[in-house]
Order: structure tokens, then C-alpha cells, then sequence
């Protein structure tokens, strides 16, 4: 299923490692703070609105399976 979600993404080096589907944008925003105090040589993280490809874990909560495209 495609669907606009904010993600919190991870990147090292400019390369997109990881990225994690949040409730909105101040959740998201919280979560990168923290993140980013314990700093990390060549870590970046972002928030951002994004249209995802989305997939249900075994315990039927959603994940992103891949960013399309980043949304307005």
C-alpha cells in the first residue's frame, strides 16, 4: 500500500540506511533531537513528509518498505 507518512530517516555518509515511520512531525522532530545528542561522525538525520511504501510487521503495526518519493 502507497500512503503519505512523516519518517524519521537516517543517513551515513548521504546514504539513506534506515528510516521509521512517526506519529507527525513534532513526534518526529522530538525523536531526531534526541538522536542527535548522541553525536555520531558522519550521521545525518531528517524529518520530512514522504510517500512510502507501507508493510505490517508480524505484530500488525506498519513500516516503511520503501520512500517513493518525498511528498509537499
Amino acid at each position: 500500500m502507497v500512503t503519505k507518512v512523516v519518517a524519521l530517516c537516517l543517513f551515513l555518509s548521504g546514504t539513506l540506511i534506515e528510516h521509521r515511520i512517526q506519529d507527525d512531525m513534532r513526534t518526529c522532530l522530538k525523536h531526531k533531537r534526541e538522536a542527535e545528542r548522541q553525536y555520531k561522525p558522519n550521521l545525518t538525520y531528517m524529518c520530512g513528509n514522504v510517500e512510502a511504501e507501507i508493510e505490517h510487521n508480524i505484530d500488525g503495526s506498519p513500516t516503511i518498505k520503501m520512500i517513493i518519493t518525498k511528498a509537499d
